[in-house]
């Protein structure tokens, strides 16, 4: 009976999975997204991972080896026993994972968010690649999904709304969420495109009225921040921008906006826009996104989750799908078990 019952005791007990958590606020989100969705069956244990110099090397450099990895500041990686899986959750992240395979003798599973490159793509035993990634290469390994997970749950929502409705309650409504990012792969955010953008949400707001929310990026830069703010400046709004020592509301912006205006250089940022399940609208612009930019924003818009931000017309813009990749990635990690 005592055997039975240590046999029971054992069956139940959670897998465990380490997440690599680099700097990449992207892609901790991303990893974050999913922690809900399979926290019931596995225990998963953060582990900070803190980069030296040399983690610009290719992987194929790296190897399977704990290269690029600032040992002293980051989490103990060697404290056996090794967990039954491990989540990588970028690049730079990859090699590490592929080491605690080897190092475990083949006992921990990979789980990779993002296409790592080809180096050790055979070894990882599932790769969550967004579907504007596909082709770069082939394998029963590999799981396509719309965009990416991200944080924004309804009870993320809920939690943000009780503390941020308050604040936001003096704002002429109805609110309408900017979300601005900026430069990507040495393409500028050029005074072009924040005079582009400020227009579109001159556009918005003479249809729709009332303020808005807005936040812009490190990415942003100072010249087309001001150039967007002196053009909405009269605009009543409350704002969050680069820099500002405040608590930051971007979760309040997504549980409380009417609507999200969001720039489409950040699939992260445009991801958690498009999973509150409210109107998103995408600023393209001009000479600026990249062509896998432009495939994820328009795998976006065909998934209805999305539309572009150019002739908006609240007349003719209905309900949107709510994004939530999330779900389906806890249930392809669950099958590895």
């Amino acid at each position: 009976m005592l055997f039975r019952s240590k046999i029971l005791e054992l069956s139940n007990m959670k897998k465990t999975i380490w997440a690599l958590m680099d700097d990449r606020a992207g892609s901790v989100g991303q990893a974050k997204g999913i922690f809900p969705v399979i926290e019931d069956e596995f225990e998963i244990i953060e582990k900070k991972i803190v980069y030296n110099r040399l983690a610009a090397l290719p992987n194929m450099l790296r190897g399977k080896t704990l290269i690029g990895v600032n040992r002293k500041e980051s989490s103990s990686l060697k404290n056996e026993p090794f967990p039954d899986a491990v989540l990588s959750i970028s690049r730079r992240t990859a090699p590490i994972a592929l080491w605690l395979k080897k190092a475990s003798k083949g006992k921990t599973k990979i789980i990779q968010l993002m296409f790592p490159g080809k180096f050790g793509l055979k070894d990882i035993d599932l790769v969550i690649i967004p579907e504007h990634d596909r082709g770069k290469a082939e394998g029963d390994n590999l799981f396509y999904i719309t965009g990416c997970a991200h944080r924004v749950s309804e009870k993320a929502l809920e939690e943000a709304r009780a503390k941020w409705e308050t604040e936001f309650a003096k704002l002429p409504k109805p609110l309408t969420a900017v979300l601005v990012g900026g430069a990507i792969k040495k393409k500028p955010f050029t005074a072009e495109n924040a005079e582009m953008l400020a227009d579109a949400i001159l556009n918005v707001h003479n249809q729709v009225s009332g303020s808005i929310l807005i936040t812009s990026s490190r990415r942003t830069g100072k010249e087309a921040e001001d150039i967007i703010m002196k053009k909405i400046g009269h605009i009543p709004a409350y704002t969050y921008l680069w820099g500002e020592k405040k608590d930051n509301p971007i979760m309040g912006f997504y549980a409380c906006a009417d609507r999200i205006i969001v720039t489409g250089d950040s699939v992260s940022m445009a991801c958690e826009a498009c999973g509150s399940g409210k109107p998103v609208l995408v600023f393209r612009g001009k000479n600026w996104l990249t062509p896998k930019h432009q495939r994820f924003v328009q795998s976006l818009y065909e998934g209805g989750f999305a539309v572009d931000i150019d002739g908006y017309d609240t007349e003719q813009t209905g309900a949107m799908k709510r994004l939530d990749p999330a779900l389906e990635i806890g249930e392809k990690i669950k099958a590895l078990f």
